[in-house]
């Protein structure tokens, strides 16, 4: 069995284009954006720009503009690999990748279409698994950069030993559903976690990278009957469930649509735009009042690759290139999903009682596990907390991994060479909120909504009572989303604070809660019980990161919980700084 090509050579320039989108989309957040300053219409309209720039192709000769686009991805790819310009090298590569494959469109027969463009999605999300979710552009070192350089160098190799070969063009659909199959799953891919225990992981992740090396295999291999046809549009359509679906049947659905191959470019370039505008809708409305759930977004999406797959397969049903036994290729994603297991597995550590009556509290904004310079500074937030010797960490805006942030799960990655358990409670999502880490006997845990309040985000208030040297503390992680208009969330958390008090435990609040010491919205909590000790600490600011002018960070208590000692280190691992609080549970009221 042998592989033309063509095929290769589209695999990995789909690859590298995901490469440099899991450094454009975090970086238009963390960079351009900073995370909330810029309006969400502005960064929108940014990422536009780079989507319709590639349309300028059709000036050129398909030649020159798959030459051209190869080189200048390869460029790109390397200066980030070098931390160089990382906002506007990821943004100028990401043009090139789609002038690349508008070449790709132009010069490409149809067989060779589908099973590139999914093995590309295999190759880039098999590799993202095995590198536990940090990719080699963020990692220093000489590994990741010889890594880089030979997959580069393979890519431009292919690029000039390519030629156009004889055969049937690909339609002007397969193309133009490139885009939405890649959006759908890059969504999905990374896009839903075990509720569970760590050790669950693994139920999700390896019959994902399974589907994902079935992927090109089954492109080659569309669907021959009507019925056959109408159930790989329903197994996308359940792509909800698990990706696992979504995967087989874009796979299938790919490959099936008819025959008319005029402008197959320009086809290609508008699914590119399609790509950016349901990235951009499903993303945005965590920002914006839509006047509908983001949820309809992927669903669109998914109707209309159905639908055009079903309507080109009855026009004309599709031809097959057959890649040869299914076999092999199922001992292969057996084997690779067996290794991504086994790189990534992790089991729960063993709770810990703690004697005496202190404990030592981290509350950090990790904004996605992003630094102020713009790179993922997960493992930095690790190591540096390690550092500490935390009983508890707090963590606001963890991410699970969304599309728009590089599709990183934030908590197991901090949570592993801390050594701690971890307990996470959506806010936005399943995939965005908040979490607890701690080793000390939990006695209860919930998360309480706060509502959403016109504020698309919405907050909720993760409740934990832990044992500290023989008695109950709890402890309450929050992070309120909107600065201005907050009240209700504020008199809701007070009630759940002031209810906690009343029950007789020592009680810790804290996070990023978007007030300062001496807002209303302070007063509201006193009133429930609480009080501010840092501010006899020297009230430290703790916002923004590079220049600290607020503190609207915070660690609140009860009357019989006493602050020792508190520190702000300065660290450019996220845009807030992290408080360490070391507090004592006395018999006492203060």
């Amino acid at each position: 069995m042998s592989i033309p090509r063509g095929p290769l050579l589209l695999a990995l320039g789909v690859t590298l284009f995901f490469d440099l989108l899991r450094v454009f989309l975090p970086s238009l957040i963390t960079l351009f954006g900073r995370a909330g300053e810029t309006p969400p219409e502005l960064m929108g309209l940014y990422a536009a720009v780079w989507f319709v720039l590639p349309f300028l192709a059709v000036l050129l000769r398909p030649r020159w503009a798959l030459l051209g686009g190869a080189v200048l991805l390869v460029v790109a790819r390397l200066l980030l690999q070098a931390g160089v310009g990382q906002l506007y090298v990821a943004s100028a590569g990401v043009t090139a990748a789609l002038v690349f494959l508008y070449g790709c469109a132009r010069t490409m027969p149809r067989a060779w279409v589908a099973p590139g463009i999914m093995g590309g999605l295999a190759l880039s999300f098999v590799v993202h698994f095995l590198l536990d979710g940090v990719d080699l552009v963020w990692r220093d070192g000489p590994l990741p950069w010889l890594a880089g350089v030979a997959v580069c160098a393979a890519f431009l190799a292919l690029t000039w030993l390519y030629r156009p070969a004889p055969g049937e063009p690909a339609p002007w659909s397969v193309w133009l559903l490139a885009g939405p199959v890649m959006l759908l799953a890059g969504m999905s891919a990374t896009g839903q976690r075990p509720s569970g225990s760590p050790e669950l992981e693994w139920l999700f992740t390896a019959p994902v990278v399974m589907a994902l090396v079935f992927a090109p295999y089954q492109a080659t291999r569309p669907p021959r009957s009507a019925w056959s046809a109408i159930g790989f549009a329903a197994l996308l359509l359940a792509g909800f469930l698990h990706p696992v679906f979504l995967v087989i049947g874009a796979s299938a659905l790919l490959a099936v649509p008819g025959r008319t191959a005029r402008r197959p470019g320009a086809a290609m370039l508008s699914g590119g735009l399609i790509f950016f505008a349901g990235l951009f809708l499903y993303y945005a409305a965590y920002d914006l009042n839509l006047g509908f759930p983001n949820v309809l977004v992927p669903a669109v999406v998914a109707v209309t690759i159905a639908g055009v797959s079903l309507s080109g397969y009855f026009r004309n049903p599709p031809p097959r290139y057959d890649l040869g036994a299914i076999w092999p290729v199922f001992a292969v994603a057996a084997a690779v999903a067996l290794l991504v297991s086994a790189t990534t597995f992790q089991t729960a550590p063993a709770a810990s009682a703690k004697q005496g009556g202190t404990l030592r509290l981290i509350a950090y904004n990790i904004r996605m596990g992003f630094g102020l310079d713009g790179r993922l500074s997960l493992d930095r937030i690790a190591a540096w907390a390690a550092a500490q010797r935390p009983d508890v960490v707090l963590l606001s805006e963890v991410d699970r991994g969304w599309l728009l942030n590089g599709g990183h799960d934030d908590l197991s990655r901090i949570a592993r060479p801390l050594g701690m358990r971890y307990y996470f409670a959506p806010a936005a999502d399943p995939l965005w909120g908040d979490a607890i880490l701690t080793n000390l006997p939990t006695k209860s845990l919930n998360s309480t909504p706060l509502g959403r309040h016109d504020y698309p985000t919405g907050a909720q208030a993760q409740t934990m009572v832990v044992e500290v040297g023989g008695r109950e503390l709890a402890i309450v992680n929050t992070h309120l989303q909107a600065p201005a208009g907050q009240a209700p969330e504020v008199a809701e958390l007070a009630e759940l604070a002031g209810k906690l008090i009343a029950q007789g435990r020592p009680v810790v609040l804290a996070g990023d809660l978007n007030l300062r010491p001496g807002d209303p919205g302070m007063r509201v909590l006193e009133q429930a019980g609480l009080s501010d000790p840092l501010i006899a600490k020297g009230d430290p600011p703790t916002s923004p990161a590079d220049a600290p002018k607020e503190r609207i960070d915070h660690v609140l208590t009860s009357a019989n919980v006493i602050l020792d000692a508190v520190a702000v280190p300065s660290l450019d691992y996220s845009d807030h700084l992290p408080v360490v609080a070391d507090l004592r549970i006395t018999d006492a009221s203060r």
